[in-house]
């Protein structure tokens, strides 16, 4: 990152090759819409051209600055989506994925249904391996915040799952 303060397009090309995928995966788990999180990872590294210089080491990686970007654009757009939704429904899309197996539909779905606040802090602790003074970081909240938010979640998501594994098991 330093040498792409200064400058260094290669270094830019090189950050952008280690983050993509990750960022990208991020968003997509926390939207379900390929095309909205391809989206935000191209304004995210756009923005991060703009704000390069305000990146500093002791706060934190790159990785929580670069997440901490995206993560911001991801909620103005979707608080932006949420007023067109109320007044214009139709314009807004909706994304339907497939998975492979039930049990991964089962997850996603439950992580799907997890209150905004607390998505955040699953993904990017189980899918991003990001410590919680890194998602601290990129929330902008205190780290009990997200101690608190975490273990809500996790809760939420053992009992939801744990109703549908009974369920299914009654079934079969």
């Amino acid at each position: 990152m330093e040498s792409y303060k200064q400058g260094d397009l290669e270094a830019f090309t090189l950050l952008y090759q280690q983050l993509y995928e990750p960022l990208y995966c991020f968003l997509y788990r926390y939207t379900c819409e390929e095309q909205l999180s391809m989206d935000i990872v191209h304004d995210t590294f756009e923005k991060l051209q703009k704000v390069k210089s305000d990146y500093n080491r002791q706060k934190g990686s790159v990785k929580s600055y670069v997440f901490q970007i995206a993560y911001r654009i991801l909620i103005n757009k979707l608080n932006r989506r949420k007023k067109w939704r109320t007044l214009l429904p139709f314009l807004v899309p909706t994304a339907v994925t497939s998975f492979s197996s039930d049990e991964k539909l089962a997850v996603q779905q439950a992580i799907a249904n997890l209150p905004e606040k607390q998505k955040a802090v699953i993904l990017l602790t189980y899918y991003h391996d990001l410590t919680q003074e890194e998602i601290a970081r990129i929330l902008s909240i205190p780290i009990g915040t997200v101690k608190s938010r975490l273990h809500n979640a996790i809760k939420s998501l053992k009992e939801e799952l744990g109703e549908v594994c009974y369920a299914e098991r009654r079934v079969q």
